[in-house]
């Protein structure tokens, strides 16, 4: 199926909100009222890996705050200059399984493609922090090399559009990228995982939802939600028309210490991702990268989250904790 998205005359609000993000450390503690002490480690940290916070996500964050869940997930600090024994800058062997610029071959019958080399919002631990975007994406070869590789591997039943953030791309582009895949005849699913619609809600956009739930691939958007607080009201009614469309909903969390590492925040979670009419799916243990060791939370701790999941939750809304682990054939579960 060609999809015909007509360009817009003005900048779609979406990517007049990635435009304004907060990029500078100064200008975001003084919207947040946080103190000044913390900006000489917030710019140090941030010349490794930059600050990126719209707008709409730092509505979000408590002023004033500066143990805010949703702040420690987006506010560079000194402990990410720390070296940590164990953490590194490729933690899930990312590139030991590329098989061409910017494909991962990791899993039997999937392929994940790095769609884009940008993201909304940069969270600070993000595996990807220090990905060779500028070397080691597909977007960069106009994708010939990437459905040439799909058309040759007949087993290959499902694309991932991982980055970066894939939905940073246009609606206009997106449809070029899956009517071409729509031509392989193998495929059958297409998955997009994403934290952009989490941050900008505006990115839900009509175009959108029509390009993922018309085409002939079954579309799964897979969220990153780590927190309740992040389910927006906005968020929450632009997901409605995905959902009436008939796009698969899941999310995956990343436990993180001093965000979510505690029962009542994960119960709660869950509970909204169903109301919203979104599945929790997985709940990932950190992926070792270096400069994110300071959000790792304790073996005996998660055992005890565990439990305490199981005992409150319905099997249906207890997502599963997985790790991943470099050139292992799955996710690994945590038992």
């Amino acid at each position: 199926m060609i999809h015909r998205i007509e360009p817009a005359c003005q900048t779609p609000p979406w990517q007049q909100s990635l435009a304004g993000a907060f990029r500078e450390p100064e200008a975001f503690l003084r919207y947040l009222q946080l103190d000044r002490a913390l900006l000489p480690a917030a710019r140090t940290a941030a010349r490794q890996f930059g600050l990126k916070v719209p707008r709409e996500f730092a509505e979000l964050i408590t002023p004033g705050d500066p143990d805010d869940p949703l702040l420690r997930q987006v506010l560079p600090i000194g402990a990410e200059q720390l070296p940590s024994a164990g953490f590194g800058p490729d933690p899930v062997g990312d590139l030991d399984k590329a098989v061409g610029p910017g494909m991962l071959h990791k899993y039997q019958g999937r392929l994940l493609l790095i769609a884009s080399g940008s993201c909304a919002v940069n969270c600070r631990y993000c595996f990807r922090r220090h990905y060779p975007y500028q070397e080691a994406a597909a977007y960069r070869h106009g994708w010939t090399q990437a459905v040439e590789h799909i058309h040759q591997h007949g087993d290959i039943e499902e694309i991932i559009l991982s980055g970066g953030d894939p939905l940073t791309l246009t609606d206009s582009k997106l449809a070029a990228l899956i009517s071409r895949l729509e031509g392989i005849p193998h495929l059958k699913r297409l998955r997009i995982h994403t934290r952009l619609p989490v941050v900008i809600p505006s990115r839900l956009t009509n175009e959108l939802t029509a390009l993922l739930g018309s085409g002939r691939l079954q579309s799964v958007l897979v969220l990153h939600i780590n927190h309740p607080r992040e389910l927006s009201p906005g968020l929450v009614e632009g997901l409605q028309p995905m959902k009436r469309a008939g796009i698969s909903l899941l999310n995956q969390s990343v436990l993180l210490k001093g965000v979510n590492d505690n029962a009542d925040t994960l119960v709660a979670l869950s509970s909204g991702l169903f109301e919203a009419g979104i599945l929790p799916y997985y709940l990932h243990l950190l992926d070792r990268v270096a400069g994110a060791a300071h959000f790792e939370v304790k073996a005996e701790r998660i055992r005890q989250l565990q439990d305490e999941l199981r005992a409150r939750l319905p099997g249906y809304l207890m997502p599963r904790v997985v790790r991943e682990v470099a050139g292992a054939p799955a996710k690994q579960p945590v038992i």
